[in-house]
């Protein structure tokens, strides 16, 4: 049994060697936008409570960042919590947000985030979560407000329609006061009052879904206009770098043509 095991390490170890060879000296994707998907039915395989999917799948975010250092990636932008999840039992979405305020007290003090200059930015619809979480994310932007090495985006409270709605009106609301022309909106000011405006490059280049869903789910559906998708058959908890080595490589494969 012991050597069955070693052997499967093993090989994993030398396929991840291999992927690693094939997209380390290739393009990479500058922004990886990801749609954290499985955490419940990664739980359920194993009959546990939802909350210990979204536990494990925060332990694979951890790992994650590492990953993209490792590959030299500069923004990530994840999908963690929508709107739509507050619909989910009282129970559950505590516990998710017990998760969050612990995953936002470790970054406050996490040498790879300060090392390697991450500016940590939360989007989504803010006044929705708990005055407390709203506070700590205020200590954390704050905190990283100054890096501009490398982006961390998580959508919390989330949604792609709230986020177009949203800029929207605060464009209104400078055309109402005088100080905007409708002749002045153009895409490039619309961007302006995007939740990803504080990025050089808010658009992915490749995002990525996992859990095998083939869907966006409203996310990021301005920036994603060209981006380039890839779907993979594996729960959010149970990701490997693995799956990002290959989900880069497909990225790396494609012929990108903007519709020129």
């Amino acid at each position: 049994m012991l050597k069955t095991f070693l052997s499967i390490i093993g090989a994993y170890k030398f396929y991840e060697k291999w992927l690693w060879h094939q997209v380390k000296n290739r393009v990479k994707p500058e922004h990886i936008a990801i749609i954290l998907d499985g955490n419940r039915r990664w739980a359920s395989k194993k009959a546990l409570n939802p909350w210990f999917g979204h536990k494990k799948g925060a332990e694979t975010v951890e790992q994650l960042l590492d990953w993209c250092l490792k590959l030299d990636i500069k923004s990530i932008t994840l999908y963690a919590f929508s709107t739509e999840n507050f619909l989910r039992s009282k129970t559950e979405v505590d516990q998710i947000l017990r998760i969050v305020r612990e995953e936002f007290q470790n970054i406050l003090t996490n040498e790879r985030v300060h090392k390697n200059k991450v500016h940590v930015k939360v989007i989504g619809r803010l006044s929705m979560l708990p005055k407390d979480l709203q506070q700590l994310i205020a200590d954390v932007e704050n905190a990283t407000r100054n890096y501009d090495e490398h982006f961390l985006n998580l959508a919390l409270a989330y949604g792609g329609r709230a986020e177009i709605v949203d800029a929207a009106k605060k464009i209104a609301e400078r055309v109402h006061e005088g100080e905007l022309g409708p002749a002045e909106i153009d895409e490039q000011l619309f961007e302006k009052y995007l939740y990803t405006s504080h990025m050089s490059k808010q658009d992915p280049d490749l995002i990525i879904r996992t859990s095998g869903e083939e869907r966006l789910s409203g996310f990021l559906l301005w920036q994603s206009a060209y981006s380039e998708l890839c779907f993979l058959d594996v729960y959010w908890p149970s990701f490997r770098f693995i799956d990002l080595l290959r989900a880069v490589r497909t990225f790396q494969r494609r012929k990108r043509r903007f519709g020129q």
